[in-house]
């Protein structure tokens, strides 16, 4: 959803020189980014945080202790819904 308001935002930039050249707007942009980025690596690391314990319940000896607490596997990766993926509308206008 982030991705696609970006790429909105960037879009509705290009009809707008003042707002482009603006640095407040640039310094939005740049941290909208960084969030972005951010907020893929937790994505990406969480992800791989329960592939490895969901490894580490089959592979001995760790699978004998997982079993004898009866550790369950996750199985749930962090995935976006399709509503979720729908891009937000961004409307610099004056109109009120």
């Amino acid at each position: 959803m982030l991705s696609g308001a970006l790429k909105s935002l960037f879009a509705v930039s290009e009809n707008y020189p003042d707002l482009k050249a603006n640095q407040n707007f640039l310094k939005l942009q740049e941290e909208l980014s960084d969030l972005e980025n951010k907020i893929a690596a937790a994505r990406r690391y969480y992800n791989s945080a329960i592939k490895e314990y969901d490894n580490a319940l089959e592979v001995f000896p760790s699978n004998l202790i997982a079993n004898i607490f009866n550790f369950k596997k996750i199985k749930n990766y962090f995935e976006t819904k399709e509503e979720e993926k729908a891009v937000p509308k961004v409307d610099f206008s004056d109109k009120k």
